[in-house]
């Protein structure tokens, strides 16, 4: 087949609006919409009944209540395949969903697209939030990887960890198409109703984190290197969800110890509209990404498409994204091989990461050429319609 006006998509994900957790939702949202104007897309997503035409949401089987949440997970994802008659080609994002693909392409004789967001084998401590579910959900992610027909990872660093974490994958089978912002959305927006709704200080330096609480995140680091930011800046942590009840507890200290010590501590636990983070984003000085593993980092886009000034771990993705010293500055990590991405000195990534938070705060108009430069880097290398292109092309090559 090659007219692409007739082409059918099925695209399977756990999250999708408005159930948006992580970059995984944000990408599966911007592609559909772009893929819509190239193909016909179906969308199949979990959680409560979507109004939107052409999306199917589906609830955990009830005969599965109270099992691991990974055996629940493949509930939904054997109802999703069920649903996938008829599609030209199944196209899979998170593990979460790649059994649904695997098995959609084996009963309906498919291509299986995966999108490469993150990896089980480089996420060990999920095994402190899933227990035996781990075992699972990581026998999901390598059974679709090895049988999927191609696997698009979303940053050329993303691709090198497929091809170690799976090596018997066939590399000419994993091609990089990075993630993408609207920059028409994720633009400046110089208000401040929401920042005086939240108790953010305009006239004051910020440092903002925007993200899920997870080991991946990297956020404890931040709140330990936040010990040594001038006493005007204040930290504003748009954190929540978080993955264990060990996590939380330990930022619910590390906050509870900052505030102790300096006003301009901001935490917000609830997930809040895009509208209103993007006013927090345009109004922070640095937006801060910690992370320990990050494939791509899309939230360092968003920051830098509403001119803000990054710094962030050199790790992952985020390299691919942020420019060392134009967009913003990239702190270096030496990192354990086991898979967990953890600082073999940890110590040494505070101090680090601080020294370069510091670094921007002390020297405001180069943050805000730093901001400027990086809105112009989203808007020149990233934009969603090149994206869909893309992987319309990659869907192409397999019929």
């Amino acid at each position: 087949m090659t007219d692409s006006a007739g082409l059918r998509i099925d695209l399977l994900t756990r999250e999708y609006p408005p159930e948006v957790y992580g970059g995984a939702g944000v990408h599966v949202e911007y592609l559909a919409r772009e893929l819509r104007r190239l193909a016909d897309v179906r969308v199949h997503c979990f959680g409560a009944a979507r109004d939107e035409p052409g999306v199917t949401a589906y609830a955990e089987p009830v005969e599965l209540a109270g099992a691991n949440p990974a055996l629940r997970t493949m509930g939904v994802d054997l109802a999703m395949a069920a649903d996938c008659a008829g599609t030209d080609v199944v196209h899979s994002h998170t593990w979460y969903a790649n059994l649904a693909g695997h098995t959609a392409k084996l009963l309906h004789g498919v291509p299986h697209v995966v999108t490469a967001h993150s990896l089980e084998p480089l996420r060990p401590w999920k095994a402190e939030q899933l227990g035996g579910g781990y075992a699972l959900s990581s026998w999901c992610e390598r059974t679709a990887y090895e049988a999927a027909d191609a696997i698009i990872a979303v940053s050329a660093g993303m691709r090198r960890d497929v091809l170690t974490a799976y090596p018997d994958v066939d590399p000419d089978r994993v091609r990089v198409v990075h993630n993408g912002i609207d920059t028409a959305q994720y633009a400046p927006d110089h208000g401040t109703d929401v920042l005086d709704r939240l108790g953010i200080d305009p006239s004051r330096p910020s440092v903002v984190y925007v993200g899920r609480i997870t080991r991946q995140k990297g956020l404890p680091y931040l709140l330990r290197a936040a010990r040594e930011l001038p006493a005007d800046t204040q930290l504003v942590l748009l954190a929540g969800a978080p993955d264990t009840a060990e996590i939380a507890a330990e930022v619910e200290g590390l906050v509870a110890e900052l505030r102790a010590t300096r006003s301009g501590v901001v935490w917000v636990a609830a997930m809040l509209p895009k509208h209103e983070v993007i006013q927090v984003l345009t109004h922070a000085t640095i937006f801060a990404c910690p992370s320990v593993y990050e494939p791509m980092g899309i939230v360092n886009l968003e920051a830098m498409a509403c001119e803000t000034a990054v710094v962030a771990t050199a790790t992952g993705g985020i390299p691919e994204v942020v420019a060392d010293g134009e967009t913003g500055v990239l702190v270096p990590i030496e990192q354990a091989a086991d898979g967990s991405g953890r600082p073999l000195e940890p110590e040494r990534f505070v101090a680090d990461l601080a020294t370069a938070i510091n670094g921007v705060l002390a020297d405001p108009a180069r943050a805000a050429e730093f901001g400027r430069a990086g809105r112009r880097r989203a808007v020149e290398h990233f934009s969603w319609d090149a994206i869909a292109a893309r992987t319309l092309g990659i869907y192409r090559s397999l019929l």
